[in-house]
């Protein structure tokens, strides 16, 4: 089994309502070898006090979303942590979600930088269970993390050397839409391994003041094309390319290439541009996001 501590990174904003919960899930880890680390967007509940009380170190953050939260939480994790662990403020986490994750490292035998995620058992607020999240069947690599995120923030468990990556990383990301896309793309991107674990390591709920959803029904396939529509996922792809063109030398040749191409094509006319994203090689995990991707890049919305 992998050795060193883990340091659990969780972003709070108001949280109060369901954090003793999800305080109590980590307290019952199997894995008893971490500590958690809050940064607090501004709460005016009891969130920040509950966490205190809990044993954490609670810090003040940077109240600019939650991508910036996370990343911020990344920046400061102390060189004696070997894992990191990011984790909601509103979710239930299996009692063996960490050493799940600690033993898949363990197998590793592998000093790239390695991401760990899992599937999730979405609930509603309740947690009454809906469904588990989908299971990805294509390849994860730096050409799917370009146009999807299949690497689900609330699972995700870094290694050191990822840690690193991210660390060095970070400070020209801040402004990304999601800190978990982002760090998928990173790590692909610099030759790292993805883990992917296809048994759920935790329950997901959704409710009414959650920061992101449930993406496998009907209503978040509308909600996705209208965000489509209004342009929301060209702006995304256009902070994920400043980012990693910025800290384009931690990149393999291959991906920095892949990046450049997949850039430039966007910028062009509709009969090159669609055979420039062609070459890039850029693929979603389903046939139904494959068609929604080449849509949006007919539609100069990508």
């Amino acid at each position: 089994m992998a050795q060193g501590r883990i340091a659990i990174l969780m972003a709070l904003c108001n949280g109060a309502r369901y954090l003793p919960q999800q305080l109590d899930s980590i307290r019952g880890q199997s894995d008893t070898g971490w500590d958690l680390f809050v940064s607090d967007d501004g709460s005016v509940d009891e969130g920040p006090e509950l966490a205190r009380a809990f044993g954490a170190e609670v810090s003040k953050g940077p109240q600019a979303g939650f991508a910036a939260n996370f990343l911020t939480l990344l920046r400061n994790v102390p060189e004696r942590y070997e894992f990191a662990s990011f984790s909601d403020q509103d979710d239930i986490w299996l009692p063996h979600k960490l050493l799940r994750a600690r033993e898949a490292f363990g197998r590793l035998n592998d000093r790239r930088p390695a991401l760990y995620c899992s599937r999730t058992m979405v609930c509603d607020a309740f947690l009454k269970p809906l469904a588990p999240s989908p299971r990805w069947r294509r390849p994860f690599g730096f050409a799917n993390a370009l146009v999807q995120n299949v690497a689900a923030g609330n699972t995700i468990v870094l290694n050191r050397a990822a840690i690193s990556l991210a660390q060095q990383a970070a400070p020209m990301a801040m402004g990304v839409p999601a800190h978990d896309w982002w760090v998928y793309q990173l790590v692909t991107g610099a030759g790292g391994i993805v883990i992917r674990d296809d048994r759920p390591g935790l329950f997901y709920r959704q409710h009414g003041a959650s920061q992101m959803g449930r993406n496998d029904t009907l209503a978040a396939s509308l909600a996705r094309m209208q965000k489509l529509a209004e342009g929301d996922f060209r702006r995304w792809n256009d902070a994920n390319i400043a980012a990693l063109g910025a800290v384009d030398y931690l990149l393999t040749d291959e991906a920095r290439a892949r990046l450049v191409q997949f850039a430039f094509a966007r910028l062009l006319p509709l009969g090159p541009r669609l055979q420039g994203l062609r070459r890039a090689g850029i693929y979603r995990q389903t046939w139904t996001g494959t068609a929604a991707l080449w849509a949006a890049a007919a539609a100069g919305r990508l």
